[in-house]
């Protein structure tokens, strides 16, 4: 696996609070999810894994943890993240240090090494809006662990999303449309623009008792830049 995906892994999961109403008191969350394969912005990494999450917010402002686990392959991506964002209307900018848990190359698993050339921090800054019909974000490293361009100087390696709800069947799906501008070995196989994640997805309770439900969800995922194509699903606790 390239050892730039690794330093990069962030959950397809975790999503800023795009749209958040701003609340007057402060409201905590806890969860996890469990998922048959980690894929993120059409990047395969890894079989299945626990992904939990914590976070606090409070008027339109979010501080999220959230890591990633695998259950199967000791050597797949095991990584803790940090968001803090602001949401107002559905205007939406934050930061997010992915830190990989493993370690990679030559840089050891310090959390509190930042060394530009030996950490193992990713530091990338969002920013987004919901306009309901449609959702818009662009993601860009600053600092860190970051890819190179062609000619072998930082990439500032950049995503962008499109997100389109709709319902059908009686279920509500997301249809994702992602891509990388600009040449980075960030991203697998990104030599130039490239296509990276084209999906679908929907999610549904399933009742387990009268009173107790379990959320269930699933994507197929393709990435035209490497050829490949996923299904994964998963359940919320």
């Amino acid at each position: 696996m390239n050892t730039m995906l690794k330093v990069a892994a962030v959950c397809a999961a975790m999503a800023f609070p795009l749209g958040a109403d701003a609340q007057d008191k402060v409201e905590a969350t806890i969860g996890a999810d469990l998922v048959a394969n980690y894929i993120w912005r059409g990047q395969d990494l890894g079989a299945a894994a626990i992904q939990p999450s914590l976070g606090v917010s409070w008027k339109g402002l979010s501080l999220t943890g959230w890591g990633s686990y695998g259950i199967v392959d000791r050597d797949d991506t095991k990584e803790f993240d940090l968001t803090l964002a602001y949401s107002t209307g559905g205007f939406t900018i934050g930061v997010t240090d992915y830190f990989c848990v493993n370690g990679y190359d030559n840089c050891p698993s310090r959390y509190f090494l930042y060394d530009a050339h030996r950490t193992a921090h990713t530091f990338e800054a969002n920013i987004g809006y919901d306009f309901d019909v449609l959702s818009l974000n662009w993601y860009t490293n600053f600092a860190g662990a970051d890819g190179v361009n062609k000619s072998g100087d930082r990439a500032y390696s950049s995503y962008v999303e499109i997100g389109v709800p709709f319902k059908l069947g009686g279920l509500d799906w997301d249809f994702t449309l992602g891509a990388v501008p600009y040449a980075t070995d960030f991203y697998e196989d990104a030599h130039h623009f490239a296509v990276t994640n084209i999906g679908i997805g929907t999610s549904k309770e399933i009742k387990i008792t009268p009173t107790f439900s379990v959320p269930l969800f699933g994507s197929v995922i393709a990435n035209p830049s490497t050829q490949k194509i996923y299904f994964t699903a998963g359940i919320s606790f």
